[in-house]
């Protein structure tokens, strides 16, 4: 392999003309390590999941640079969590498109246009993971996703997926420091994909003896090291509540019961913008008979919805399961959620009661994770973007964004345990 000592020498090599050090230099098999460079066979997606630093923003640009180079991608997407992100780090980045691709050869950026062109006529478009419609009616046959482990929108990579239909054998590559995701999990689990694994000290030569010293020692060895530094895709968080084996190993397909109760538990977001929290609109029931002591998830309907669209889904939500109360968090909102609900149609009489948050996130969904571990709760069906904020959320990280989801399922659960009415300490 090539070494930083051996690259030098050739670029400081005075036989060499400006023409061919230029060639060197743009020659990315001859730099790039096994694991940054494309693997062999039949394969639709590759995902190239490291640690941070390793070079995987180099090996997406590098990639989609190769295949443009080769006439094999005329019409390319660059996904990336948010529009700045596609634009700082794919496009204008140290390791980005502008900077990979030779004098020679490299594209004409349009920011207004949000589009990248090459000389041989292939187009690149930058998206939004944010706004999963933008890639409902085009067509691709490259498309490089960023961070997808970042996205928020799930639906995001299957639009990618459906609009990637030209051309003989359209690909893409997928880069992406590691998270326990469902979205992950779902793409490592293709039989059609490709997976090369990176550490941050692969890339040593080419980090900042700052970071190497201060970040890397700092966290190296621990779990969060492992997966933002080692790349390892680590399943359970240690001090979440909720663990992924529990809940697989209690998963139902179908209610075994008729229901003696069901709620909807409701924590609403404060605002209402693109940088909202979700509002959490769970379903949950409490078994009958035999299962009295049993508890099922039956549907999670929470969202990035609008002040006035969520009384909606409540309404809704309450009519398809013929639940039997809504159960609303009001610290935040106040009579504002009461008063939201009874003003969307079939709202105006709907059961509804309130609960108030005296005590902690942690403390409030203690005793509900406790029917999980004796085996008394069920999720009927799959709900991963919620079963993901259970096994990831953890109580004594402080900069972790709120579980809404998972909030809106104990405020469902705690009154069901209750019974007769609900009672929050």
């Amino acid at each position: 392999m090539l070494t930083a000592d051996h690259a030098g020498a050739i670029l400081a090599d005075p036989s060499f003309t400006d023409a061919e050090l230029a060639s060197v230099l743009y020659d990315w098999p001859l730099w790039a390590r096994p694991n940054q460079q494309a693997p062999a066979g039949d394969w639709t997606v590759w995902l190239r999941m490291a640690g941070r630093g390793e070079g995987k923003t180099r090996s997406g640009a590098e990639f989609v640079r190769a295949e443009v180079e080769a006439g094999r991608a005329f019409r390319i997407a660059l996904v990336a969590p948010t529009a700045s992100d596609a634009r700082d780090v794919m496009v204008e980045g140290e390791s980005g498109l502008l900077a990979v691709c030779p004098p020679w050869n490299r594209p004409i950026y349009e920011p207004s246009k949000r589009r990248l062109t090459w000389p041989n006529g292939a187009i690149a478009t930058l998206y939004s993971a944010e706004e999963p419609d933008r890639l409902r009616g085009p067509q691709h046959d490259l498309a490089w996703a960023d961070e997808v482990a970042a996205w928020d929108r799930p639906d995001t990579w299957d639009q990618l997926m459906f609009g990637l239909r030209l051309g003989a054998r359209p690909r893409v590559i997928a880069t992406t420091t590691p998270k326990p995701i469902q979205l992950v999990r779902d793409i490592m689990g293709r039989a059609d994909c490709v997976v090369s694994r990176g550490a941050t000290r692969d890339n040593v030569a080419n980090l900042a003896d700052a970071f190497l010293r201060t970040v890397v020692k700092r966290y190296e060895g621990t779990r969060l090291g492992r997966q933002e530094l080692d790349g390892e895709l680590l399943e359970d968080n240690p001090g979440a509540l909720w663990q992924r084996g529990l809940i697989e190993a209690s998963r139902l397909d179908k209610l075994p019961c008729a229901p003696s109760r069901i709620v909807i538990g409701v924590d609403p977001a404060v605002t209402s913008n693109e940088d909202s929290d979700e509002t959490g609109i769970v379903i949950a029931c409490r078994g009958s008979g035999a299962t009295r002591d049993h508890f099922f998830v039956l549907d999670d309907r929470s969202g990035l919805h609008h002040a006035t669209q969520w009384p909606r889904e409540v309404i809704a939500a309450l009519g398809a399961h013929k639940a039997d109360r809504i159960i609303g968090e009001v610290n935040n909102g106040g009579d504002l959620v009461e008063s939201a609900i009874r003003q969307v149609p079939g709202g105006k009489f709907a059961p509804f009661e309130s609960v108030h948050a005296t005590r902690g996130k942690a403390k409030r969904a203690e005793p509900v994770a406790m029917l999980w571990e004796q085996g008394r709760a069920h999720f009927v069906g799959s709900f991963p973007r919620l079963e993901d904020q259970c096994c990831t959320y953890n109580p004594d990280d402080a900069t972790a964004k709120s579980p809404d989801r998972m909030d809106a399922m104990v405020w469902a659960i705690t009154a069901l345990m209750t019974d007769t009415e609900v009672w929050v300490a």
